[in-house]
């Protein structure tokens, strides 16, 4: 935790974010004006310099050298997620809840979730810090956002969402990023039965690594740096899925996959040849799955590829 009391991990990822924002037009995969107001001011200097060549260049070289595959997989897991978003949007999707919101700033970017009522669920001292964000980039911040605090290891998520008026009875669009790696089994299980009662056809995308990661994590590369930066930072990993045993354990929960990437496929996706040169980080996958799924979901294959998130799943 940093001294603000919120997460470091979810401030890389705004760092990460920012330092794409400011990459050249050409080649950057999404802007988020917000990120940069997520960072503490040492950490907003180095992207206002990133913006000037080679210091832009060094910086994510140094990245990539201490923490191999992180900011490329977390840029292109974002716009991966982005687009699964908009393509969820496009099928019928009446509300958003994303749990364990961190700084995530798509209920303000994403131009399409500003018209559906979006529930941003996390830990009461990460969304105080974020309103604090919020009230300063806004004038007047925008009214679609209902902040729902509470702790997934409690068992109240149900009842904290239904207290902000979310219903259940709608399709909703899940967004749980960066958050299962955290968690305990129980509480990951209880999570996912809550999405099940919600509307059939809602979705979820959820963000994972491979339990190998945690029980032989030799056999990833550049595990050892990032298992000491987040010991340091008071946040290490707890929980993974096995991705064969994903689709049925889905399934036994009411749920079915519908895409699964790992970070090789969605950086080759977004980032071109230039992923062929990136390394790291192979332990950690996006997932897609639906809310009651037509029956002939389970005689079709489990899991899709990466470029199932323009298509909608269809």
């Amino acid at each position: 935790m940093n001294p603000r009391g919120v997460s470091r991990t979810a401030e890389y990822m705004a760092l990460f974010r920012a330092l794409e924002s400011v990459a050249p037009a050409e080649r950057r995969l999404f802007v988020d004006p917000l990120a940069l107001e997520f960072l503490s001011p040492s950490l907003r200097l180095l992207v206002q310099a990133a913006r000037f060549h080679p210091f832009g260049a060094l910086l994510a070289w140094y990245l990539d050298r201490r923490w191999p595959g992180a900011r490329s997989s977390g840029t292109a897991r974002t716009r991966f997620i982005d687009d699964a978003c908009l393509a969820a949007l496009r099928v019928g999707i009446e509300q958003v809840a994303i749990l364990g919101a961190g700084f995530d700033a798509r209920a303000f970017r994403l131009e399409d979730m500003a018209h559906l009522r979006v529930f941003e669920v996390d830990r009461p001292d990460t969304l105080a810090e974020k309103q604090r964000v919020l009230r300063r980039a806004f004038d007047m911040p925008p009214r679609h956002v209902a902040f729902v605090p509470t702790d997934f290891g409690d068992g109240r998520l149900a009842e904290a969402l239904r207290g902000r008026g979310f219903d259940a009875a709608r399709r909703t669009l899940f967004i749980w990023e960066g958050v299962t790696n955290y968690l305990s089994a129980e509480a990951v299980d209880a999570v996912f039965r809550f999405i099940r009662a919600a509307a059939p056809g809602s979705r979820v995308i959820f963000t994972y690594v491979h339990r190998d990661v945690l029980d032989h994590p030799a056999a990833f590369a550049g595990t050892r740096s990032l298992a000491r930066t987040l010991r340091d930072a008071g946040e290490p990993w707890t929980f993974g899925f096995d991705p064969a045993e994903l689709p049925g354990y889905l399934r036994q929960r009411g749920l079915a996959l519908l895409a699964d990437a790992g970070s090789a496929e969605y950086r080759a996706r977004y980032l071109g040849p230039a992923a062929r040169n990136l390394h790291g980080y192979a332990f950690y996958r996006i997932a897609v799955a639906e809310v009651a799924p037509p029956l002939n979901h389970d005689a079709a294959p489990a899991a899709c590829s990466a470029q199932a998130a323009g298509a909608g799943y269809r």
